[in-house]
């Protein structure tokens, strides 16, 4: 506005300006001779021409103020045209903006949406890599199972194998120790004794005990068994003889003791029983032959 307005101030001084002024000036000059000169009174005609004269001097004076007030009007408008295009080149600039961010936001989403198609695959395979891992482990956990399964088994075959024989040996031991005792030769049942008393003792590092009730011992149903089978056991029963040593294997009962109760009218043989299978083998009762 300032500089419109210093515009229309350097105008002032302009050669139109003194022309409209000076028109004035004689219209003004021209109406009044009309009336100076004209007879008194002022017919009609001569008064309508001073007016019109005053009139145009009127006119005439106002006229370059009548066009500044347009040009400024139009310059206003100009103005407000100039600065709607600049809005609108400002618009087209933000709308341009936006199409470009548009543009980034669409491409941000396409990577996002890669990046989440990735992760899921990534996912996929993890839980696939995961569940033939499993797979395995548990192929290879049941192979080592089934393995030391086997190797138990052996293990409890071998136990039963040699404790069989083991005790087998200690029965044999013990009928010759029996036999040296019915002969009634000392120095033999004292040999016997010792040999059979090295063969327990080293039966005894594995856990394998021998024991034999004395004669006169009361007769024990848990620890103690008829050699004959029978099972009418009267309840003052006493031990006459042990036929058959018990044995406990690792504090358990292995073979209970087989005893006589009433004195045979002839002297029993060492029958080998039965053996039960080592608490750690699991199997039945086992028949020594």
């Amino acid at each position: 506005m300032s500089d419109r307005s210093e515009t229309r101030l350097a105008r002032w001084p302009s050669l139109s300006f003194v022309v409209c002024l000076v028109s004035a000036a004689a219209l003004d000059y021209a109406a009044w001779w009309i009336v100076e000169k004209s007879d008194k009174p002022i017919n009609i005609w001569m008064a309508v021409l001073a007016l019109a004269a005053v009139g145009g001097a009127a006119w005439v004076a106002i006229l370059p103020f009548y066009n500044d007030a347009q040009n400024a009007t139009k310059l206003d408008e100009l103005d407000k045209l100039q600065s709607a295009a600049h809005q609108i080149q400002n618009l087209e600039k933000v709308a341009t903006q936006i199409t470009i961010a548009t543009a980034q936001w669409q491409n941000v989403q396409e990577h996002n949406a890669k990046a989440i198609e990735s992760a899921k695959q990534v996912s996929e395979e993890m839980s696939q890599e995961a569940l033939r891992f499993a797979d395995f482990m548990k192929k290879a956990n049941d192979s080592e199972k089934a393995t030391l399964r086997l190797e138990v088994e052996k293990l409890k075959r071998s136990e039963t194998d040699w404790l069989h024989v083991l005790v087998r040996v200690l029965d044999h031991v013990y009928a010759l120790q029996r036999a040296a005792q019915h002969s009634g030769q000392q120095t033999l049942i004292e040999q016997l004794a010792h040999f059979q008393n090295a063969c327990r003792d080293a039966a005894r590092r594995i856990g394998l005990v021998a024991f034999a009730p004395a004669a006169g011992d009361g007769f024990e149903p848990g620890q103690h068994q008829r050699a004959d089978g029978r099972k009418d056991i009267p309840d003052d029963a006493k031990i006459f003889e042990t036929v058959a040593t018990g044995y406990t294997f690792q504090g358990q009962m292995l073979r209970p003791a087989l005893v006589l109760l009433d004195a045979p009218k002839a002297p029993l043989p060492v029958q080998p029983a039965t053996v039960a299978a080592p608490p750690s083998a699991g199997s039945a009762e086992l028949p020594l032959t």
